[in-house]
């Protein structure tokens, strides 16, 4: 009988182990070697498709960006630009909290990854497109991503731990209830991103608004008819 053949390697099974190690055990697991004996090939074959380990976690951070939903910003969607932010920066977050350990790849901007580009595009457009100067616009994806991408990189609640002891009220006054976040961290964290892309959105609003009404006033006629 002969014997079943292997799947040929491809970029989307590299990426696809190498994403595997990064969430199990973080960006430093990844090396060459060690993917080539996960997919049970020989190291040198897997520069065939990458030039180094560089490229694989740019490959690994870009299989992210393609998973956030950008049908907010499309031309056609009836969403004004407030909601289209909220709705892409959830949509944005829950796919870096899947992958929480390619975070600090992804915060170094999307460089020349084709999805993180696109992302760098819809938002830009769609900006500039509701109104926003560009200038104003290109502020807004790069505070989106700061907000965004600082949000992911670790959790609040998840920093104390659940030992009661570990809050002295006489050291710490107002911690006496801080052994219990670890438990709530899912729920604290969420609130604590809506509560702060709620306020940022407000913001820009008030901001949007403002400039709207001088722009008006600018063009008013002079008789004010």
């Amino acid at each position: 009988m002969a014997r079943p053949r292997k799947p040929l390697l491809s970029r989307d099974r590299i990426v696809g182990a190498a994403s595997a190690l990064v969430d199990a055990e973080g960006l430093d697991a990844v090396s060459t070697r060690r993917l080539a004996a996960e997919l049970g090939v020989s190291g040198p074959s897997l520069y065939n498709h990458f030039r180094n380990k560089d490229e694989i976690l740019d490959a690994v951070a870009d299989a992210v960006s393609a998973k956030v939903d950008l049908s907010m910003f499309d031309a056609s969607d009836p969403r004004d630009w407030r909601t289209a932010l909220h709705d892409w920066a959830v949509s944005y977050r829950a796919a870096l909290t899947e992958h929480p350990n390619v975070v600090p790849v992804l915060a170094r901007g999307p460089g020349r990854r084709p999805a993180g580009l696109k992302v760098a595009d819809a938002v830009f457009g769609a900006m500039v497109r509701a109104g926003w100067p560009p200038v104003r616009a290109t502020h807004i994806g790069a505070l989106m991503r700061y907000f965004i991408t600082g949000s992911a990189l670790g959790s609040f609640a998840g920093g104390f731990v659940d030992d009661e002891t570990a809050y002295d009220p006489s050291d710490y006054p107002h911690l006496g209830q801080a052994h219990l976040l670890a438990e709530r961290q899912e729920k604290i964290d969420e609130g604590a991103f809506e509560t702060g892309l709620r306020a940022l959105l407000d913001g820009l609003t008030a901001q949007y608004e403002a400039g709207a009404r001088a722009e008006r006033a600018r063009t008013a006629p002079a008789d004010g008819s």
